[in-house]
């Protein structure tokens, strides 16, 4: 079992900053890819920003030049900094991670956080 843990988020103001981070633990073999979705109240969940463990980014339109993903592969974390923010960036955030649990087997398997709040207010 991988677990992902969550931590940052908050309230800020337009144009403000935050950063979240999110550790994976447990039965880890490799992390292929992590990344941050994100779900606002009535709306399907996005992918905002992913990162492949050949450090390939790939971002949600309308966040490119505004939040900037990276991973330490040493502490299977995973960043989001976020700056600029804007009101539509409201959401729950979640950490996801596509995971090798064995060294043995090739299979793969998909991981969510429990999900971070950010809100931004105008």
């Amino acid at each position: 079992q991988v677990h992902l843990v969550e931590s940052g988020g908050g309230l800020v103001q337009a144009g403000g900053s935050l950063s979240l981070s999110c550790a994976a633990s447990g039965s880890i073999f490799s992390i292929n890819v992590m990344g941050w979705y994100r779900q606002a109240p009535g709306k399907q969940r996005e992918l905002v920003a992913r990162i492949t463990n050949s450090d390939m980014t790939n971002y949600e339109d309308s966040v490119k030049g505004r939040f900037t993903i990276s991973r330490d592969d040493a502490k299977n974390t995973v960043y989001l900094q976020m700056n600029s923010l804007k009101p539509e960036d409201t959401a729950v955030y979640y950490c996801n991670a596509i995971v090798r649990t064995s060294a043995y087997v090739r299979n793969q398997y998909q991981y969510w956080g429990q999900g971070t709040q950010v809100t931004v207010s105008s």
